[in-house]
């Protein structure tokens, strides 16, 4: 877990250096935190052999889907940087909305294959599988809370 930790905080950690480094870096942090991810989610799933194939592709499908929609998230963080100095109320407003529409984004995929994951697990071992990245999107969520700034109005 304390792996795993370090790797969020490393990968969130390179959101405020999006105007210094290069997205080949965001790259790198990215794997770095999927492999620890993967390895968590491992330890907590405790899966059979019989469960195993199954859940894994389902994962890799799903995670697969998600970066997608992450992706949208880092371009909207990355989006705020860039206009954070000249932040306009209706900027500011488009920022909100595509965000928000993200999240609707991802909750519509989790309930999608929270049914998928129900077909494949029994129902604990679908909510135990959930809860796990719901742990890990809490944690990167978190930091980025504190390496994200709050809008300031301009006088």
């Amino acid at each position: 877990m304390k792996k795993l930790l370090f790797g969020i905080i490393l990968f969130s950690s390179s959101f405020s250096l999006i105007a210094q480094n290069s997205n080949d870096y965001l790259e790198v942090q990215r794997e770095v935190l999927k492999t620890e991810k993967k390895a968590l989610i491992a330890e907590a799933m405790q899966l059979t052999e019989t469960e195993s194939p199954a859940f894994w592709s389902l994962y890799n499908e799903y995670n697969e889907k998600m970066f997608v929609i992450n992706t949208k998230l880092f371009n909207l963080i990355k989006d705020y940087s860039e206009h954070y100095d000249d932040m306009s109320n209706d900027k500011a407003v488009e920022l909100w909305t595509n965000a928000m529409n993200v999240e609707t984004e991802l909750l519509k995929l989790e309930k999608t294959y929270f049914k998928k994951f129900l077909k494949i697990l029994p129902g604990t071992k679908a909510v135990r599988y959930l809860q796990a990245e719901n742990k890990v999107k809490n944690l990167i969520d978190a930091q980025l809370s504190l390496e994200v700034p709050l809008f300031e109005e301009k006088k």
